[in-house]
């Protein structure tokens, strides 16, 4: 953070943000420079659908007996694709760096690697689709207290209990989610 940009870093959603689609929102920030940012929301999970189910239909044969773990809307945009958020012990032919400990990768062979007895990320989570924004707009947000910034940690992003994720990420910062307000002020 050191060069202004935010990788690596988690993004909470304020309580009163305008888009409900990121109400109560945990965002990893996965990609962030002066014309961009880009992000997976890591507290989603998509109505009745697991990982192992995800493989099957994909017609990728598993090894071993996958967690049950449910795949995440990683945010609203493009929502067919997805995106593999990972342990950087697991290095696919596409995968970027995100911050310090973790890895971001959008293509099948992570996915191949989830479903062997050997070479998989040591944990991941898997989110169809992500969360953007365009050139300023994530900093102007920041500044119209929509977001809320905290290091990212590998239990809070890979913790299979997406509810609790929301008040977890406040409370490494010391904020009661209870006490905290719709209406933001600026002094």
């Amino acid at each position: 953070m050191d060069d202004g940009f935010f990788c690596g870093q988690l993004l909470i959603a304020m309580p009163g943000i305008s888009d409900p689609r990121f109400e109560r929102a945990v965002i990893l920030v996965c990609a962030h420079d002066e014309h961009h940012a880009m992000g997976v929301a890591v507290n989603r999970p998509v109505e009745g659908l697991s990982v192992p189910d995800l493989l099957e239909r994909l017609d990728i044969r598993s090894e071993i007996k996958a967690p049950p773990d449910m795949v995440l809307i990683g945010g609203p945009v493009e929502r067919e694709r997805g995106f593999v958020l990972h342990t950087d012990d697991f290095q696919g032919d596409h995968s970027i760096d995100v911050g310090l400990a973790f890895k971001l990768t959008a293509t099948r062979d992570v996915l191949e690697a989830m479903a062997q007895a050997n070479g998989q990320p040591r944990r991941a989570v898997l989110a169809l689709g992500y969360a953007g924004w365009g050139e300023g707009q994530l900093e102007n947000e920041l500044k119209e207290n929509v977001w809320l910034i905290c290091e990212a940690d590998e239990s809070l992003i890979f913790d299979p209990d997406h509810a609790a994720k929301w008040t977890r990420a406040l409370a490494k910062l010391g904020v009661n989610a209870e006490r905290l307000s719709s209406v933001a002020g600026r002094a």
